[in-house]
């Protein structure tokens, strides 16, 4: 198993940039595809953006695309998420999660390890 741990939310005005971070323990980490969903009030958790074992290959989701880049650091077991251009409805808690898949998936029960979340709050 891989425990995650989030951390880098916090409240942030319309257009500033943030980054969030992921912490996996665990010296298998580079055996996952990882990927970052979010929930905002009242609504589903979707999908962010995924990335392969390796980081050769990532996947975005319209809302994120151009505004937002995932990448991972293996020798750190650490994923992160920066955040360009932030709009108010990217408020949401964001979560990174793990996936024994062999692709870099777009829906939540592709993953099978999540981190608590953390909150991202973007005032306009």
């Amino acid at each position: 198993q891989v425990q995650l741990v989030e951390s880098g939310g916090g409240l942030m005005q319309a257009g500033a940039s943030l980054r969030l971070s992921c912490a996996a323990s665990g010296r298998t980490f580079s055996g996952y595809v990882m990927g970052w969903f979010r929930q905002a009030p009242g609504k589903e958790r979707e999908f962010v953006a995924g990335i392969s074992r390796v980081g050769v290959s990532t996947i975005y989701a319209d809302s994120a695309k151009g505004r937002f880049t995932i990448s991972r650091d293996n020798a750190k077991n650490t994923l992160y998420l920066q955040m360009n251009s932030l709009k108010p409805e990217d408020t949401a808690v964001y979560y990174c999660a793990a996936s024994t898949g062999l692709r870099v998936g777009t829906r939540s029960e592709e993953y099978v390890f999540w981190g608590q979340g953390t909150q991202v709050t973007v005032s306009s």
